[in-house]
């Protein structure tokens, strides 16, 4: 099975060792992966902010970029949503270029869909001890309805424990330009999120889109938590946040 890897802009940019960290547990499943070097932004900021036709020159140099591989896994589920539901929709109006988006779209899958419901093997973690809380990311739930599978994976993770926070489905606030434009109103999403973590007493919040997780740590940090680690999913499954 030969995959594709997209790393996503802000894994790319901030935390490379997401990326490191899907590669070893995509290698583990037994698929040969491969990280297209040409690859770039999935046209998502584009498209939040209106940029249409920006937004449909990357999906075409994604689509061409991506296509010719058994699966593309992504690290994140706002970059997923944007190539599975937005693509499509972007490139109706022209026939050959729809067929082609609809294709990818089917071929494409957050990394723990993907895990825990295509390759179905167990995470190579080599062990975790401590309690971790998961944060789940609008568009991975909404768009998506990723919600059982990290969790399943990270209840297989030897030494972790799983403690929910309350409303772990609200937003954290992040949203991309939100927090940039409404930055008032973003901060006072974040605080209930920050609440919610340490109502839980864990030592780590999980997550699966960056996004929400540089937004959350960097709100935590200001209100003077310097304790609670800020981890995305593939980083402990694979090992590399291990307590």
């Amino acid at each position: 099975m030969r995959l594709a890897l997209y790393v996503t802009c802000l894994v790319d940019l901030m935390r490379p060792s997401v990326g490191f960290a899907a590669l070893r547990l995509l290698e583990a499943s037994g698929a040969e992966v491969f990280v297209p070097e040409g690859q770039t932004c999935c046209g998502q900021p584009a498209w939040s902010t209106g940029n249409r036709p920006l937004a449909i020159d990357l999906a075409k140099k994604a689509i061409v970029e991506l296509e010719g591989y058994d699966h593309v896994v992504i690290p994140s589920g706002s970059c997923t949503d944007q190539i599975r539901n937005i693509y499509p929709r972007l490139l109706a109006d022209d026939p050959a270029w729809g067929a082609r988006a609809s294709a990818l779209a089917e071929r494409t899958f957050e990394l723990t869909t993907f895990l825990a419901d295509v390759a179905k093997n167990d995470p190579a973690a080599s062990g975790f001890n401590g309690c971790v809380t998961y944060h789940d990311s609008c568009k991975g739930l909404r768009g998506l309805g990723i919600k059982r599978q990290p969790r399943e994976l990270l209840l297989k993770v030897r030494g972790l424990r799983l403690k929910e926070m309350p409303d772990c489905e609200e937003c954290c606030g992040f949203g991309g330009a939100f927090a940039v434009k409404f930055g008032d109103v973003s901060t006072q999403i974040v605080d209930r999120k920050c609440d919610a973590i340490a109502a839980t007493g864990a030592d780590v919040v999980v997550g699966g889109d960056l996004g929400c997780l540089i937004n959350i740590e960097g709100r935590l940090r200001r209100r003077g938590d310097e304790s609670t680690r800020v981890l995305h999913v593939a980083e402990v499954l694979a090992g590399g946040g291990a307590c």
